[in-house]
């Protein structure tokens, strides 16, 4: 038998696996056609407010960690200032995100969603967790806990404690 370590360049942890090339670029095609079917949905819903995937992501953000900064959302989505002010502005002038000066810093800016900020996050996530439901339950236990491990693994090094960290700290509905 051909001593693999010597045929190829992969990483131990993909030589563990035994993963043909096509075996994972059918992954990543699938990554593809769940991400766009879990997005489907908002996407439609969105439509109706001229919003893009960028006004959901803040709006999901705003309402998992209400009262957080700009910069913190800044940190979390990984955008420009320029794009996250443009968004944040038409979602404060629609009036479904509220701006309010720090307690403690007077230049910081706190978000939180309003009541009409909140219906959306509703109506937007309702569509996604109904959908991640359905194929948690279709899948079972042991896949949705091996689904997770893949999506932490697959979070950059440098932001994965801080990610995991945030899960367990964030408002649970």
């Amino acid at each position: 038998m051909a001593d693999r370590s010597f045929t190829t360049n992969a990483t131990r942890s993909e030589q563990l696996l035994f993963l043909t090339d096509d075996q994972l670029r059918q992954g990543i095609e699938l990554m593809y056609f769940a991400y766009r079917g879990f997005t489907a949905d908002p996407d439609r819903i969105l439509e109706g407010y001229n919003y893009g995937r960028a006004h959901h992501r803040a709006v999901h953000f705003i309402n998992r960690h209400s009262g957080l900064t700009v910069n913190e959302l800044l940190g979390i989505l990984g955008v420009t200032k320029q794009s996250l002010n443009r968004v944040l502005r038409q979602l404060v002038d629609d009036g479904l995100v509220e701006s309010r000066v720090g307690r403690r810093d007077r230049r910081q800016r706190n978000l939180y969603l309003t009541a009409k900020g909140q219906a959306l996050e509703t109506e937007l996530s309702h569509a996604q967790r109904r959908r991640m439901r359905m194929a948690y339950s279709n899948a079972g236990p042991e896949a949705v806990a091996g689904f997770r491990k893949v999506l932490e693994n697959m979070i950059d090094s440098d932001l994965r404690d801080r990610v995991l960290r945030s899960l367990e700290n964030a408002k649970h509905d």
